[in-house]
């Protein structure tokens, strides 16, 4: 049986058994995941934003970058259902798996895509919406409908999809976009090639046989492992540039150099590891390992940031 065969027998059966799908089919479509990162960079950015914002309203922006984050992520299955029927880590998708149609996929991303500018526009402010609205757009259509089946560097522009929250969250609370928020976008835009090639790498079978030209599909393993420790490189000084710029402390600074340090190492044991199954544990380490290093860079900002306000406000 052909790939098109798969494809067509798939969806087929999902729209045979399309609409029986239950709450947890429609929040599996939010990529819940990959959400919960979006939802703490944007809160990172919100809360260690300069000024402040009332808690309501607070909440209102995260919620609306969050659904507008799931839309996003709706948007991709909708378009995408075709090449996750045939990859083996997105095969048990909504819509693949028959609980959810596309076209079902396609009103709840548009709707909840909608919903979430509309509302962060009138109750928070506009320039947040505004870059809420490229994000959607920048990932549903410049990502997922152009750059991940043309080019092997669909991650690396792709990849500002995915580096906005934290901005949209500096926004939300400031009006503005400054280079403090630049430099937190830059830090995940930087940090997200070595991560997904690390992912292609073990799973390079799921885009040869989804026709996906990734990477290490169209140039080979040996560049894609170059290409990642170049990326590592790059990103370990700007994981440190807040406190070069003065919006950490010197101790942020230092754990974030430690951590850097740390990705390099995971990236050049990729680079240096090519053969069996070490290489393939090799990438599963940096690929686990760029979880917890953007996870804690953020944490870390966040608590320097909240340690300085208490020390500035007398509290300690």
């Amino acid at each position: 049986m052909s790939l098109a065969d798969i494809q067509d027998r798939s969806l087929d059966d999902a729209t045979a058994f399309g609409g029986q799908g239950d709450v947890g089919d429609y929040l599996a479509l939010l990529k819940p995941r990959v959400m919960s990162l979006v939802i703490f960079t944007a809160l990172v950015g919100l809360l260690i934003a300069p000024g402040s914002i009332h808690p309501v309203l607070g909440a209102v922006a995260i919620l609306c970058i969050a659904v507008g984050a799931g839309a996003s992520g709706a948007l991709n299955m909708w378009y995408d259902a075709d090449i996750d029927a045939v990859m083996s880590r997105t095969v048990k998708r909504p819509i693949p798996a028959g609980k959810v149609t596309r076209e079902e996929a396609l009103a709840f991303g548009l709707t909840l895509s909608a919903f979430s500018v509309v509302v962060l526009g009138l109750a928070v402010n506009w320039l947040a919406a505004g870059l809420l609205a490229f994000t959607i757009f920048f990932y549903a259509v410049v990502y997922t409908m152009w750059l991940k089946r043309s080019t092997p560097q669909n991650i690396v522009i792709g990849g500002a999809a995915g580096a906005f929250p934290p901005m949209i969250g500096w926004a939300a609370v400031t009006g503005t976009v400054t280079l403090e928020s630049t430099v937190l976008f830059l830090i995940i835009f930087m940090w997200t090639p070595p991560h997904f090639w690390a992912l292609a790498l073990f799973k390079r079978g799921d885009y040869e046989a989804a026709r996906i030209p990734m990477l290490p599909v169209v140039a080979g393993e040996d560049a894609t492992r170059t290409q990642i420790l170049v990326y590592s490189v790059l990103l370990a000084p700007i994981g440190v540039a807040p406190a070069l710029l003065g919006f950490a402390s010197a101790g942020y600074g230092v754990a974030a150099a430690v951590l850097g340090a740390a990705f390099v190492w995971y990236a050049l044991r990729v680079y240096t590891v090519r053969e069996g199954e070490p290489a393939r544990k090799a990438a599963v380490r940096l690929f686990t390992f760029s979880l917890v290093y953007l996870f804690l860079v953020f944490a870390l900002l966040l608590g320097d940031s909240l340690f300085g306000r208490l020390v500035a406000g007398g509290w300690l």
